[in-house]
């Protein structure tokens, strides 16, 4: 004799209720061979579904032996009872158990998808299933739009997507019509005359006297397990045949429709429920929108300073009397002078040097007077300091050699002295010295510019023999060649004026090291906003988990139908990952259009500097995005997969 298919010896199932344990199942022994046609009856309560939900792995026994094929079943995992139920089972539920947004061949399909078949073959294979079983006018309907009866059969083309070798009902006809149920009934014995295994639930006796065998069950226990005697024995069906598809469980393809069936799935769900997507994506977007653009602010700041002190030369070095800024005796020292200037010259690193002198003195041009800032320069000093010439032309060398008494000044002299007026070839009285004007440099912003301060520069050698009567400088500007290290250059006129003054009476500083401060000060200011942002990022995060621990109790239906037809628990979890991370990156995309918008305002209100995006906090952005989503969805993804079967399928 043949083997059984199905073999359990007994087997109990016990459901703790508090603080006490029910036994719905006591010692059930039971042989099911393959292409029979058994029916289970009982009253309610009787245990022949929790029988039913053991057979189809949808539950595991507390006790006892159930093997499938000869193959226990108490030692396997979660997966492999999975793909038990969707390689061997099909399932015929009472309530359909379709879902709701997909059409009728969607539904046929998703066993197929878990299995790993390729798109093509069991989109061809849903059709023809549903086209055998009279639906094929009906095949993009969804569930609203079919009646019961049709429903049902969509439920059956489901149940045979790969192969159905068993086939398990539970009340078949109960949420049918008398006319659909009679249909029903055709349909299963079809399905048995081409050799499935039939396995019904029913507590009418009417339906179970379709079968050939009848097992009834009452307070758990099997009372009567008999041929049916009001049925003719049938003839021995041929096994039934297997889905015309490869199981490529393992191979990339397989996991690629898994996946991208889904990712379908994530979408759906996400325009279905718009406003709670776009409420949790809120929190993301704020964050992403803000780290973005505190990026981009800090980065057109820092790029503004870098301009300004680039407009005077990154690789500027300024020599100043004394040991550091505020020292009392600085102006006793009277060391820099100009054969300094000359042996600083002479130095192959020395692009450009000046020296300075002078200070506040009264200027006068007919009736107006004001003080200003008067300095004597080399003709260098424009060159090392980053000066434009906005009219005439600079004094040159041979003007500091003859002590010409000219004069170039700066656009707010300008604007208090001569207003619209061409100043250039203008006399401006310096206190009592006459010199003409002879050029006009360009306005400098920042903070090497001159602010409301008036600047007026004459060559050092009239400075200091007609205005000032000195013979010694009161700093020295170097400017370094490009490509030079600064530091070295540095390093070098220490070296050198040290040996020429004996010792160390001068310090320097220079624009590199500031610079450097700048950059150290914008970074940490950054740093510290940034990090405001990523407090918002975290608590978006937190808002996706609960909106996605409410996504998973709103679905608990949807996981167990997927969970009855062979998705494993690594598909339901990569599910509702890929949502997560979906929302997380959808509302990330959202977060740096927006903090591209805060940058196109910033533009009309600030004129000075722009903010300045980067691929990489783009890309950042991105990253952190799906971080977000994996981290903060991971734990609902979890407890998706982790829902029981029998429990998710009777949630409403």
């Amino acid at each position: 004799m043949e083997a059984p298919l199905l073999e359990i010896r007994s087997l109990v199932r016990r459901f703790p209720t508090g603080e006490q344990t029910i036994e719905v199942l006591k010692g059930i022994d039971l042989a099911i061979r393959s292409g029979e046609f058994v029916a289970i009856i009982g009253a309610s309560g009787s245990g022949k579904s929790t029988l039913m939900n053991i057979l189809g792995c949808l539950d595991r026994a507390s006790a006892g032996s159930y093997r499938i094929g000869g193959r226990e079943t108490r030692t396997l995992s979660d997966d492999e009872l999975a793909g038990l139920r969707r390689d061997h089972f099909g399932f015929i539920f009472q309530r359909y158990h379709l879902l709701p947004h997909l059409s009728a061949v969607q539904n046929t399909e998703i066993p197929a998808i878990y299995a790993g078949a390729d798109k093509q073959s069991r989109l061809a294979r849903a059709r023809l299933l549903l086209e055998r079983l009279g639906l094929g006018d009906r095949l993009t309907h969804r569930p609203n739009q079919l009646s019961g009866g049709q429903q049902q059969r969509v439920s059956v083309a489901r149940a045979l997507m790969n192969g159905g070798e068993v086939i398990l009902a539970d009340e078949p006809t109960g949420a049918l019509d008398s006319q659909s149920g009679k249909e029903m009934l055709a349909l299963l014995h079809e399905l048995h005359a081409g050799g499935h295994t039939l396995i019904i639930v029913t507590h009418d006796a009417q339906v179970a006297n379709h079968a050939e065998r009848i097992i009834e069950i009452s307070d758990g226990k099997i009372v009567r397990d008999q041929p049916n005697p009001n049925r003719p024995p049938a003839a021995p069906a041929p096994r039934p045949a297997k889905a015309d598809r490869e199981r490529p469980t393992r191979s990339l393809q397989a996991r690629w429709g898994r996946f991208s069936e889904a990712f379908k799935m994530a979408l759906i769900a996400m325009s279905t429920h718009r406003i709670r997507t776009l409420l949790t994506m809120l929190g993301i977007i704020i964050g992403i929108t803000s780290v973005v653009s505190v990026v981009a602010l800090g980065r057109g700041a820092q790029e503004k300073v870098i301009r300004d002190i680039s407009a005077m030369g990154t690789n500027v070095i300024d020599v100043n009397p004394g040991k550091d800024w505020g020292d009392e005796d600085a102006a006793s020292i009277r060391t820099l002078v100009p054969s300094d200037l000359a042996a600083l010259r002479a130095q192959v690193y020395v692009d450009s040097a000046s020296p300075t002198t002078g200070g506040s003195s009264l200027l006068r041009y007919r009736n107006v007077t004001a003080n200003a800032s008067v300095s004597g320069v080399s003709e260098q000093y424009f060159r090392a300091k980053g000066y434009d010439i906005a009219l005439g032309v600079a004094f040159r060398a041979d003007d500091v050699e003859r002590q010409t008494q000219v004069a170039v000044i700066d656009q707010n002299t300008r604007k208090k002295f001569f207003g619209t007026e061409d100043p250039v070839g203008k006399i401006l009285l310096i206190g009592e010295l006459p010199c003409r004007v002879v050029a006009v440099t360009k306005e400098k912003d920042g903070p090497m510019g001159g602010g409301s301060n008036l600047q007026v520069w004459i060559p050092y050698s009239s400075a200091m023999g007609r205005l000032l009567g000195q013979s010694y400088f009161n700093a020295i500007t170097v400017r370094v060649k490009d490509g030079v290290s600064n530091e070295a250059a540095e390093r070098s006129i220490v070296r050198l004026l040290t040996q020429r003054h004996g010792r160390k009476d001068f310090f320097t500083s220079s624009s590199d090291s500031i610079l450097k401060t700048i950059n150290k000060t914008t970074t940490t200011l950054k740093l510290m906003i940034s990090a405001i942002a990523v407090v918002s990022l975290i608590v978006g995060g937190i808002g996706v988990m609960n909106i996605m621990l409410v996504s998973v109790t709103e679905r608990t239906r949807e996981i167990g139908i997927r969970m009855a037809v062979g998705a494993r628990q690594d598909d339901i979890r990569q599910q509702f990952l890929i949502e997560s991370v979906l929302v997380c990156l959808i509302g990330g995309a959202i977060g740096i259009l927006g903090s591209w918008f805060v940058g196109w305002v910033f533009s009309l209100l600030v004129s000075s500097f722009a903010m300045q995006f980067s691929l990489l906090s783009i890309l950042s952005a991105f990253l952190c995005s799906s971080l977000i989503g994996v981290i903060f969805g991971f734990i609902p993804a979890r407890n998706a997969a982790r829902l029981d079967p029998i429990e998710a399928l009777a949630r409403e």
